[in-house]
């Protein structure tokens, strides 16, 4: 952690959703949200696609209005400046120009704060080294997402909204990317996050939020939300039908990828589903029992029924 990023005390409120309203038209996008985030604390808001996320992000950022309720960043009202000069947002839409060195951006951006941190720190924190002179237009997927990200951090916020932030990017530049978030956790910066990546919210929020049709469904630490839903995951290879699988006493939910005998089934309980299964299947192979995790609790506490593993924002 570089010696330019201070360390803040966690007693102060950094946003504040407060019976969150947003309608478009006979859309309710969100419908009373309550939402606080706390220095030094990571929030993962979760839920499947037209959850509301999106909204509750947006609102927050003051680029859109409540139809009912209030927002609030550290105290103040999302546009203004004390509020903006203290917020750093990586967003799924951002329009950057083509034509500018990834130097040139930052340079821009950093000019927008206070005591921004200096060019070396943010090319380092976001694995832009080597890339300084390379037009924005030029880069893959990967290295653009980099340099929002590098654009987010580059005025040392206190306060982070990353939306889908790791879209595109390779797993070491992913876990490069955990590291900096655990790190401005550590020294009482808060971050807002959204990801499709359940892994990802469960390695790194304190909290999760989990929105279904623009409310609350469901609140706590990962673990809390897990603990929600009782059962096991069991994954095997089997020649069963997934109806016939479904069927199985005490399945709560069975799937399986097209055209294999890769089998995933949720249970109350592990042992009298293994043995049906096999007594059915004395053929079945690649038994592998584990409790029930972030996904099956996602999965539950929505009532959503993809059959993915990464559910979209």
């Amino acid at each position: 952690m570089s010696d330019t990023i201070q360390t803040i005390q966690p007693t102060e409120t950094a946003a504040e959703l407060r019976g969150a309203v947003k309608r478009y038209g006979a859309v309710t996008a969100l419908a009373g949200v309550d939402l606080t985030i706390r220095s030094g604390e990571v929030v993962a808001v979760l839920g499947p696609n037209g959850a509301g996320k999106t909204t509750a992000v947006q609102i927050l950022l003051g680029l859109a209005q409540p139809s009912a309720g209030t927002a609030r960043l550290f105290g103040h009202e999302p546009r203004s400046t004390a509020a903006r000069v203290r917020v750093g947002a990586m967003l799924q839409v951002s329009k950057v120009p083509e034509t500018l060195k990834v130097r040139e951006h930052i340079h821009l951006i950093s000019s927008y704060y206070p005591r921004p941190l200096p060019m070396r720190e943010v090319i380092a924190a976001a694995g832009l080294a080597g890339l300084e002179e390379r037009l924005f237009g030029k880069l893959s997927g990967g290295q653009r997402q980099r340099v929002l990200f590098a654009l987010a951090l580059c005025g040392d916020p206190d306060l982070l909204f990353l939306d889908e932030p790791t879209v595109s990017m390779d797993v070491e530049a992913r876990r490069s990317f955990w590291e900096q978030i655990r790190q401005r956790a550590g020294v009482g910066r808060s971050v807002l996050l959204t990801t499709h990546y359940l892994e990802e919210a469960d390695a790194l929020a304190d909290r999760i939020v989990l929105l279904d049709r623009g409310r609350i469904v469901a609140e706590g630490t990962p673990a809390e939300i897990k603990a929600r839903v009782l059962g096991k995951r069991i994954r095997c290879r089997t020649r069963l039908s997934l109806a016939e699988l479904a069927a199985l006493p005490g399945v709560r939910d069975a799937r399986r990828p097209e055209a294999t005998q890769e089998a995933e089934i949720l249970a109350a309980e592990a042992e009298p589903v293994v043995r049906e299964l096999l007594a059915r299947d004395p053929g079945l192979s690649g038994l592998d029992v584990r409790g029930a995790g972030l996904e099956e609790a996602f999965l539950a506490l929505t009532g959503n029924h993809e059959t993915e593993t990464e559910v979209a924002a």
